[in-house]
């Protein structure tokens, strides 16, 4: 099997390394165990999670829970709680660079099942171009895997470098958010009980990042480029009507923005994975996007991963994902 014959593909799949624990130093990240198991990245503690022993560090485990799931093939991304795009600069390449030579590893072993998407750090877009071109050139990865927050909105001038590797090296970006407050500013404190920094904090993100692609003329600006968003791009399904009101309406939409259908195009030029959790959910989502361009995912061993097999759920997405990860045919 190869992600040209897979059936199934899985775009949305995070892995933890040994390797990488204490590779940012003072940040850790650290894995112990007093009752329950406990990940602690700088002053931010998930509790409960089960990564040793587990498919998300174990890639024979790994490969056993694809199978029940019905799925062929996953191309594995970086922790969202180790982006570590705020700490020193120098620290986070020597981080993405171990992380991502473990990452290698892992998937040199299982080239049938695994691919990979490189972390890089974003807080300095220098180290970024050389680790995605290290990443894509070196190791094989597929693509480049960031968050939404980094210090830069995506329509900043200082990010072309990196969007321009992207494309000069064939490959796609995908995004997706981090908890507020790991290793950069906290962010909303109502967000900090209930687990809403994940349930709707993440959604938040990806309508604003969607939002900032759009009206900050970066797909107009790399036709070539290609973005996918996790979960759906957030409330972009159900925001779609304002958003699109606001590019025809509000005073800083120029005239190719205000243009009849120009925000939908620019809309249909984005990918988007399908774990939103709710078939009335996805549809919505499919009435506004590119049908095209949407590709299957699990969050595989997460908390939220479909608990039954999702093989045919997956298969109609299949070619799609190929395209975007440039299995035959470019997209």
């Amino acid at each position: 099997m190869t992600l040209e014959s897979a059936e199934t593909i899985d775009v949305h799949a995070h892995a933890v390394l040994e390797a990488t624990m204490g590779a940012a130093g003072a940040h850790g990240p650290t894995l112990s165990f007093d009752e329950r198991p406990k990940f602690k990245v700088a002053n931010y503690e998930l509790t409960g999670v089960k990564y040793r022993g587990s498919p998300f560090m174990d890639p024979d485990l790994r490969v056993q829970a694809m199978d029940q799931a019905g799925i062929d093939f996953q191309v594995l991304s970086p922790n969202p709680l180790t982006y570590f795009h705020f700490i020193d600069a120098h620290q986070g390449q020597a981080f993405c660079r171990t992380h991502n030579d473990a990452l290698a590893e892992l998937v040199r072993d299982y080239p049938e099942r695994l691919a990979a998407f490189a972390a890089v750090p974003m807080q300095d877009i220098g180290f970024a171009v050389e680790e995605l071109d290290r990443a894509v050139h070196e190791l094989g990865f597929l693509g480049a895997y960031i968050g939404t927050d980094f210090g830069l909105p995506l329509n900043d001038a200082r990010l072309n470098p990196f969007y321009e590797k992207l494309i000069d090296l064939n490959v796609p970006l995908f995004i997706h958010p981090a908890p507020a407050g790991i290793d950069g500013p906290l962010g909303d404190a109502n967000l900090k009980q209930f687990d809403l920094d994940i349930i709707v904090g993440f959604a938040a993100q990806e309508t604003i990042a969607v939002c900032t692609l759009i009206y900050g003329g970066i797909l107009q600006q790399y036709p070539e480029l290609d973005i996918c968003l996790s979960h759906g791009g957030g409330a972009t399904g159900y925001a779609y009507g304002r958003m699109r009101m606001a590019a025809q309406k509000r005073p800083w939409a120029g005239a190719e923005l205000r243009a009849e259908g120009a925000f939908d195009a620019l809309l249909h030029r984005l990918w988007f994975d399908t774990h939103v959790h709710d078939a009335a959910s996805l549809e919505l989502l499919t009435q506004h996007v590119n049908g095209d361009r949407l590709v299957f995912g699990t969050n595989f061993s997460g908390w939220d991963q479909q608990d039954y097999n999702v093989r045919q759920e997956a298969k109609p997405y299949t070619q799609n994902a190929q395209r975007l990860l440039r299995a035959g045919a470019t997209s």
